[in-house]
């Protein structure tokens, strides 16, 4: 390579390396480890980024377990465990990447690689980046269990881990740097507030206690480029999915299951309730007093994607006042409206 070759790269890597490091907030002792982070091992003659990612991978564990530890000191092991492989699972990470855009400074000498990051032929990165990048940051308890159902590429969250353990290498290996420098790009970290519990667990207890503890099966079987999967309780199928892995579609299958049921428990809530006809008696009353219409307005929602619940509020313009309510928790809009107007009814309005 000519000289003015060499002073071109030169220049190009000095280029890069100041990029990343405004990106991290953290500047390098020792630029090379960066550069290691983030050389793949189809570059003949250069080290890659194995051995960083292995050390980077103890070391986001561990500063993750730390911060988990300390900030929650009632959390117990288990919960402790769960925390943190939740945070640092690969789809977590290969997230991470994506949102970062640290893919792009992979150095590679591989044409199908080439396709992974720049996600331009390769189906497995491209659905995974257009879900990213098309839908946002999805709730953070739903990636407590992968539950963005993404075949997270496994060099994307190698890069993450690769240029953690260049960091904690290059700091003489201070955790707390590492979770300073690192903190932002894992964001939001996932707690005891808001992870949810996987659905297959919760279908499995649910299935315990109205079946006699009997515990759901599941059957697969291949089916156009997808796996497809079965939820059985007693040889009958409560619920299906699919995904382009067999734990994903087992997750599908549970999380199928668990809506019907929340639906059955919400039909027979529905008409067993005292104030299923509230949002229309509140109607006729507004009507025969002539004022406007009840503007209902749903104020929160709460619980993981299988078990949803809406809070409603309502407000009606009398002739003098505003009067407004809220009603309770339900796993329907319109369960949630017909509460806000129950109450409005029986409290705010009972006296006409």
């Amino acid at each position: 390579m000519n000289p003015s070759s060499l002073r071109a790269e030169a220049e190009e890597k000095c280029r890069l390396t100041e990029e990343i490091e405004r990106l991290l907030g953290y500047t390098f002792q020792d630029p090379s480890l960066l550069t290691e982070a983030l050389t793949h091992g189809s570059c003949d003659r250069r080290p890659s980024y194995k051995r960083l990612e292995f050390v980077g991978d103890a070391a986001l564990g561990l500063a993750v377990t730390k911060f988990l530890y300390c900030t929650d000191p009632n959390l117990d092991s288990g919960l402790l465990s769960a925390l943190r492989s939740a945070n640092v699972s690969n789809e977590k990470l290969a997230r991470a990447a994506i949102h970062h855009n640290l893919y792009r400074f992979l150095r590679r000498n591989c044409a199908a690689l080439d396709r992974v990051v720049l996600a331009a032929s390769s189906s497995k990165v491209s659905n995974f980046t257009e879900s990213v990048t098309t839908k946002g940051e999805e709730n953070a308890g739903e990636l407590s269990y992968g539950g963005g159902i993404l075949n997270a590429c496994k060099v994307l969250a190698d890069i993450v881990e690769s240029m953690a353990g260049a960091v904690y290498i290059d700091c003489n290996f201070d955790l707390e740097v590492v979770w300073e420098t690192f903190r932002k790009i894992l964001e939001p970290i996932i707690n005891s507030d808001n992870m949810f519990e996987h659905p297959v667990s919760v279908l499995q207890k649910l299935c315990q206690k109205k079946h006699g503890g009997k515990i759901p099966e599941y059957e697969y079987f291949w089916e156009s480029s997808y796996w497809m999967a079965k939820a059985m309780v007693d040889g009958e199928v409560v619920g299906t999915g699919s995904s382009g892995t067999k734990p994903a579609a087992r997750l599908n299958a549970a999380r199928n299951a668990l809506r019907k049921l929340c639906d059955m428990e919400a039909d027979v809530a529905s008409t067993a309730e005292d104030d299923g006809e509230a949002k229309h008696k509140l109607y006729m009353l507004c009507d025969k007093n002539v004022w406007d219409k009840p503007i209902f307005k749903i104020e929160k929602e709460e619980g993981p994607a299988h078990r949803r619940e809406f809070t409603s509020s309502v407000h009606i313009k009398t002739k003098d006042v505003i009067i407004s309510a809220c009603g309770e928790p339900k796993l329907r809009k319109k369960e949630a409206e017909n509460s806000a107007a129950f109450i409005m009814l029986s409290t705010e309005l009972s006296g006409f």
